[in-house]
């Protein structure tokens, strides 16, 4: 693909005190193969240098431009703004997190396979976090599947292919039908929009490590870990999505099978006696969000079971145990909460 025929693609970076890392995610931008985009930085008025750092490569790439919000946003208003500003005339857009990289190739390889194939509205790729491929992918060497099987395959198996915001590229039509494009109350929104647009689309995927993934103590993704939101980010995306992909039985028995998931994890943190308050008030309100309340009988008939289980296979728990505490003192800690966290989800 000539640079004459390659379609525009709008990249946005909402950047929230990012100085450390900011240069080096627009290095990436600028060290594309692909070279027709355009690039828009939200400074969510920040207090560092970030925006400067922003700005001098605005004067240096008539590419870039900065836009400086009037005043400060939560993490995912400042994303729907950051979305917002993607050209009119752009056919493709890519978030990109300004403490993420793309790898060269990132924006060829995904507007490749999206132009092969007009159905494909998602493209997603592999990601890289430190020296860890994150992420499923579609059985190799299948790279286009219709949105329905895909969440369908997300909702029965499991398998989940979306990446980080930072892994996809999106059809921008669609994106400028869904407005607001990011649910504002819902940490995994990311997950969510990726959902609510394969309904209209196909999916693509490039089986290529495209994108990198930076984890540090203060980022959103951090503090998503430390309270194991992806639970309830799964409920709730069936309970909204999931009558639109499944049949009345598969759809009764994903809901009881979730739950019974999201229980049977909740018993063993109860079992722990290691979490916070916080944790617990954020559980509760991820199933509210999804319609439930906290059920304390069930929660109680889970603990039951699990500590029945520990009795009758000791080893097996010692080992989990240890396998816990391992986890836990190798993960990186979340310092602070929404507000105050990486631009990240």
């Amino acid at each position: 693909m000539t640079s004459a025929q390659q379609p525009l693609v709008s990249i946005i970076t909402p950047v929230y005190n990012d100085a450390r890392f900011i240069a080096r995610c627009i290095e990436s931008v600028l060290a594309q193969s692909y070279t027709n985009w355009d690039y828009t930085i939200v400074n969510n008025c920040s207090t560092d240098s970030s925006g400067e750092i922003a700005r001098d490569y605005a004067a240096k790439d008539p590419r870039i431009r900065v836009h400086d919000n009037t005043e400060f946003l939560s993490a995912l208003r400042n994303h729907n703004t950051a979305i917002q500003q993607l050209s009119p005339q752009s056919k493709y857009c890519k978030l990109l997190f300004s403490d993420d990289w793309l790898f060269p190739n990132c924006i060829a390889d995904m507007v490749g396979l999206a132009e092969l194939h007009p159905s494909i509205g998602v493209v997603g790729a592999y990601g890289l976090q430190g020296s860890e491929v994150l992420w499923s992918g579609l059985p190799y060497p299948s790279s286009v599947l219709s949105g329905r099987d895909v969440c369908r395959k997300f909702f029965l198996d499991g398998l989940y292919v979306f990446g980080s915001a930072t892994s996809v590229l999106y059809r921008s039509d669609l994106v400028r039908n869904h407005d607001p494009f990011y649910n504002e109350s819902n940490i995994h929104s990311d997950m969510e929009s990726c959902i609510a647009l394969l309904s209209e689309c196909d999916f693509g995927f490039v089986h290529q490590i495209l994108t990198y993934r930076r984890v540090w103590t203060g980022s959103m993704s951090t503090f998503t870990d430390d309270l194991y939101s992806l639970l309830g980010g799964r409920l709730y995306a069936l309970v909204t999505y999931g009558p639109r992909f499944l049949s009345e039985e598969e759809y009764s028995c994903c809901i009881e099978n979730y739950l019974s998931e999201y229980y049977n994890f909740l018993a063993v943190s109860f079992m722990r006696l290691s979490r916070s308050g916080e944790f617990w008030e954020f559980h509760k309100k991820q199933l509210h969000l999804s319609g439930f309340e906290l059920d304390r009988l069930r929660l109680m008939g889970a603990a039951v079971r699990r500590f029945c289980r520990a009795i009758l296979n000791p080893n097996e728990s010692i080992e989990k145990l240890g396998k816990f505490r391992r986890h836990e003192a190798e993960r990186p800690k979340s310092s602070g909460g929404l507000s105050h966290a990486s631009e990240k989800q």
